[in-house]
């Protein structure tokens, strides 16, 4: 192990952690995809879940929650957008027609 290169850094006692980064998209459940700087160029970019750390918040990085009209008994209304597939299973004697609808306040993940 003396004298490996590991993220530009030369030695076995390396700290592990080398910065955070934006993760693009998710490979598996345990793999995601980060968006690496061109000097880590020789990396690999999916890493698994193990491997990452925590994300700590900054008060830069804050959301804008969504706001949502709310009724007096702390309901509220969801209507559809859009119509995303149809199927039509069919059984010995009849026919079931299924829709699967995404919803106003709910993300594409969250269609049913």
């Amino acid at each position: 192990m003396k004298g490996v290169m590991k993220f530009g850094k030369r030695g076995k006692l390396n700290p592990r952690y080398i910065g955070s980064f934006e993760i693009l998209d998710r490979i598996d459940a345990v793999a995601y995809r980060l968006a690496l700087p061109p000097e880590l160029s020789m990396i690999h970019p999916v890493f698994h879940v193990s491997m990452l750390r925590k994300y700590l918040s900054y008060p830069s990085h804050v959301l804008a929650p969504q706001a949502i009209e709310l009724k007096e008994d702390l309901s509220f209304e969801e209507d559809p957008v859009a119509i995303v597939d149809r199927q039509v299973k069919k059984l010995c004697s009849k026919e079931i027609a299924s829709v699967k609808v995404i919803w106003k306040n709910h993300s594409i993940e969250e269609a049913t």
